[in-house]
């Protein structure tokens, strides 16, 4: 036998036993495939050889692939045979073979053995990238994070294996990342993101995981005795967003968690999602808090705002929500200026305090319906006092910042007062501040547009937010609302910090030329601070409480509060 004919079968042998490594399942054995590659190569004179892989075609354009390079002599070469594969999910692998120019090339018969070498190495690099890559778009998203799909198996597992317990699980977003993205740009965004991901892992360990649900949405599950320092970073955290590792944004987050008692039973994810994302939703209305522990007494309020949003509409247009108007007093003269109209739900008999469904019907458009049927109502009323020959004072209505989505709300509020023909000055639109700048924008949009239809406009519960002052800065405000937060109470003293905020406020805005209001005044040293301070205008269980029209029809035909005429009148 000659040395062609022992090559040819040393080839062969090598070339079975590659098929034979590159087709066993169930064990693939790397180190032993490369090294018959490289006892293959070396056979046939190549100086090297060199794979290519892509997650897709705009990776290869770019040349950032992942490359492997299992043989190489060191010297130089030229490339003598390049095979490509692009699997289905469009990743692609690419595989280069060398020869040194100075080195016997190859005949027609070794060159269909390196082929075949080539083709059957490409086609196992490929298959197995494939199912990576698979499992990638199945188990992680575009950007690499853990996603829902890997939470669900993640929880399988614990589920199967008891591994829940003494575990937490959290759910969160960063608040009003999308303001982040404007003012720091979205490829910084991203960085911060990243930044914020490996710190929340970092604290969680080995012994959680952390996955993304899309956006600046994340579910964590941890060991219990973690939560407490992860809580604390979620609430407020600094997070590095420039490569250059000196600027930071801060982050905030609304959460809900539950913590896994130790005899509860997990059967399946369900069990555990059900509960943060109940927690999560109170946290994101802000009436709790950001952060919100899962706990029974959350489940029965659950439970409370199903049966709210269930007889909302049944309730709307059986019309058992009534108007209630709570006066506004001009405390100089004791006379009836004008009302605030409340809305009070009767139901069976009796009524649904406004916390019990108010907050409900926020968390959905269902408070705009109802906003808007108490402006035609408080429309009907009033024509009716038009034509009665009532005294008939300025009723103001509140919106809730809800409405500002609605490209369409300033047609829709001038067509409700002009179906009954009321005259614009009887109407006034109360708005609350506003916490994003994109409801900013809006807000300041409906107001010009109401004042430019003569309908006045009130910031109401001033204060509260924290953007108040460029919030009576930017926009043409007719009357500014005082928050009762801001009132003395018995106790605070002559100069408190209430007694001191409160006269600046007043005189902040009649300098800038606001009818100003209080409301909330419940006491007479309350109605002497406000005289004190030349704040003309209040409301509050000093004077009424919300009347019911029948009452307040009556209170129309006095038009006076003489109890409470200044002395010095």
């Amino acid at each position: 036998m000659n040395d062609n004919s022992d090559k040819d079968v040393r080839f062969y042998e090598l070339l079975e036993q590659l098929v034979t490594a590159m087709t066993d399942y169930d064990i693939v054995d790397i180190s032993h495939i490369e090294s018959l590659l490289i006892e293959i190569s070396s056979m046939f004179r190549l100086s090297k050889a060199v794979t290519h892989v892509y997650r897709n075609p705009k990776e290869e354009k770019m040349g950032n692939g992942e490359t492997l390079c299992c043989y190489d002599t060191g010297r130089e070469g030229e490339p003598i045979l390049t095979f490509r594969v692009v699997t289905s999910v469009m990743s692609i692998v690419t595989m280069t073979a060398y020869m040194s120019p100075d080195t016997e090339p190859l005949t027609e018969s070794e060159r269909q053995k390196v082929e075949l070498c080539m083709r059957t190495t490409i086609s196992f690099i490929s298959n197995r990238r494939l199912r990576d890559i698979v499992y990638e778009l199945a188990f992680f998203d575009d950007s690499g994070y853990p996603n829902l799909r890997s939470l669900n198996n993640y929880l399988a597992e614990m589920i199967e294996t008891g591994g829940y317990r003494g575990k937490a699980a959290i759910r969160y977003n960063l608040r009003h990342f999308t303001i982040v993205n404007q003012e720091i740009g979205r490829p910084a965004g991203d960085i911060a993101i990243r930044n914020h991901f490996n710190a929340v892992k970092g604290m969680i360990g080995k012994s959680g995981k952390l996955f993304r649900l899309g956006g600046d949405n994340f579910i964590a599950i941890c060991k219990q005795d973690k939560l407490e320092k992860l809580l604390s970073y979620l609430n407020e955290a600094n997070v590095i967003y420039s490569t250059d590792g000196n600027s930071c944004v801060h982050i905030s987050t609304s959460a809900g968690y539950f913590v896994i008692p130790d005899d509860f039973t997990v059967r399946a994810p369900g069990d555990i999602m059900e509960r943060i994302i109940t927690a999560f939703q109170y946290a994101q209305s802000g009436g709790n808090g950001h952060i919100v522990r899962h706990t029974d007494e959350l489940v029965r309020k659950k439970s409370k705002s199903m049966r709210v949003q269930q007889n909302f509409p049944n309730a709307l247009r059986n019309e058992e929500f009534h108007v209630f108007y709570q006066p506004k007093v001009n405390i100089n003269t004791g006379e009836l200026c004008g009302a605030e109209a409340l809305c009070r739900w009767f139901r069976n008999g009796s009524i649904v305090p406004p916390n019990d469904f108010i907050p409900v019907l926020e968390e959905t458009n269902d408070i705009c319906k109802l906003d808007l049927y108490m402006l035609e109502h408080v429309c009907q009323d009033i024509r009716r006092w038009l034509d009665s020959g009532f005294n008939v004072v300025r009723v103001s209505v509140n919106l809730s910042r809800k409405h500002m989505m609605n490209a369409n709300l300033l047609q829709a509020i001038i067509e409700i007062i002009d179906r009954y023909s009321i005259p614009h000055e009887y109407i006034e639109i109360e708005l609350t501040e506003t916490t994003t700048d994109v409801e900013f924008r809006d807000l300041k949009r409906v107001v010009g547009g109401l004042q430019q239809a003569g309908i006045r406009t009130s910031v109401d519960d001033f204060g509260m937010g924290y953007s108040s002052l460029n919030l009576i800065r930017e926009i043409p405000w007719d009357v500014l609302k005082i928050d009762r937060s801001f009132l003395p109470v018995e106790g605070d003293g002559t100069e408190s910090t209430r007694s001191i905020m409160f006269k600046h406020v007043v005189a902040m805005a009649k300098n800038m030329g606001l009818e100003c209001i209080a409301e909330g005044v419940e006491t007479q040293d309350q109605l002497d601070i406000l005289r004190e301070n030349r704040c003309d205008l209040a409301q509050g269980f000093l004077f009424d409480p919300p009347l019911p029209v029948d009452k307040f029809e009556q209170r129309m035909k006095i038009m006076t509060y003489p109890t409470y005429y200044s002395d010095e009148q």
